[in-house]
């Protein structure tokens, strides 16, 4: 008997918890004639700004061009410095370089995955104009000590909130509590559009006004054109569905965190295996649930991440690994001169994050198949 993949994300089954709600909005949109900007893409602007807790909200087409475009508002380029995490997606980092700036890094904590932000002291010089730190997975850093960090050596803020659209540090959401908050709408992320998709948020008026300038071609009027800038914006189909789904969000977000709850039962009498944590002062969002596999558990030499996620996709678990090569060893970053061991911890994560099936809407009965196929791993 053929045994039904479990996905590590389900799209179709979310769309189909709401598919009417989403082919409706899509079929006036088009039937609307209007597809770039509008009232649309306003509309959800304003929603995503209220859910947020911030003034200024600008959509754009990707999280990577929101990073780009708060550097560029910032008037960060050449000669400038920004801290960041070597254990992120490469767009992180690319939009600093991007930008004219150098990408620095500092080391994580192996329990959070986050920048360890006392690192971050040790590497801060007159070069550094900001810090873009990461909230992966859905974990929120402690923004409490980052802001004391940042304010204390006058340094601008950008929160990469890709994986983490809902999750709060202290009860303020993130992307409200730095300088600038950057998110991303790919369709796996916690609030997915049908397509790519990106917003930047802040309170800053005249931040968010160059904001706007930047990602229209560098024009406040049509055809006077004030800076270089770029063309990124949000289409109004897109705007439609996200609206739809933003209503949505904290009901998915609450059952992301019961289904990591309950993956923390059936997986916490595993040896040998380190879970996810959540932070104390923390709500985490859990976009994706990523366990630490211990090489060779028992003295078995050969028993590694590899061989879980091989022996999980040969029962038809798919997992995922996020991120198999830290960005400071990238061929593309081989100019600044980081070598292994530079981020010890980076670097051993690195062998071992597994991140398991999880998406709103998971069953019990797939989770605990995803359970005991690890608990049955160690004996092969």
């Amino acid at each position: 008997m053929q045994v039904n993949t479990i996905p590590p994300v389900d799209l179709v089954r979310q769309y189909e918890s709401i598919n009417k709600e989403i082919d409706n909005t899509i079929l006036e949109v088009v039937r609307s004639g209007h597809y770039i900007g509008g009232s649309v893409v306003q509309d959800f602007e304003k929603q995503l700004a209220q859910y947020i807790g911030t003034s200024e909200c600008l959509t754009c087409n990707s999280g990577t061009d929101a990073l780009y475009l708060a550097l560029k508002a910032l008037n960060i380029g050449f000669g400038d410095e920004v801290i960041t995490t070597p254990f992120s997606f490469i767009a992180t980092a690319e939009t600093i370089s991007l930008a004219g700036a150098k990408p620095i890094f500092a080391d994580i904590e192996r329990n959070t995955f986050n920048l360890d932000l006392e690192n971050i002291e040790k590497i801060i010089n007159p070069k550094v104009k900001a810090i873009i730190v990461v909230h992966l997975f859905g974990q929120p850093v402690n923004m409490t000590r980052l802001m004391e960090i940042a304010n204390k050596h006058n340094l601008y803020v950008i929160e990469d909130c890709a994986q983490a659209t809902g999750a709060k540090w202290n009860n303020k959401t993130v992307g409200s509590i730095g300088h600038i908050g950057c998110f991303s709408f790919f369709p796996t992320k916690n609030l997915g559009a049908c397509g790519d998709g990106g917003a930047i948020t802040t309170n800053d008026y005249a931040i968010g006004q160059t904001i706007k300038i930047i990602k229209e071609h560098g024009s406040m009027k049509r055809y006077h054109h004030d800076v270089v800038g770029i063309n990124s914006r949000l289409d109004a189909i897109q705007a439609a569905i996200l609206q739809v789904k933003l209503r949505y969000l904290d009901k998915w977000n609450e059952e992301r965190r019961e289904i990591a709850h309950y993956y923390h039962k059936l997986l916490s009498s595993i040896p040998m295996i380190q879970l996810p944590e959540e932070i104390i002062g923390g709500y985490h969002v859990w976009n994706q649930y990523t366990i630490l596999v211990a090489n060779g558990i028992d003295n078995n030499k050969d028993y590694n991440r590899d061989f879980l996620k091989k022996y999980l996709q040969d029962k038809g678990i798919i997992s995922m690994v996020y991120y198999p090569i830290p960005i400071h060893l990238q061929k593309v970053y081989a100019n600044l001169g980081y070598q292994k061991t530079s981020f010890p911890i980076t670097e051993q994560v690195s062998y071992e994050v597994l991140s398991l099936p999880m998406f709103p809407g998971m069953l019990t009965q797939e989770q605990k198949r995803v359970a005991n196929a690890i608990a049955t791993s160690f004996n092969q």
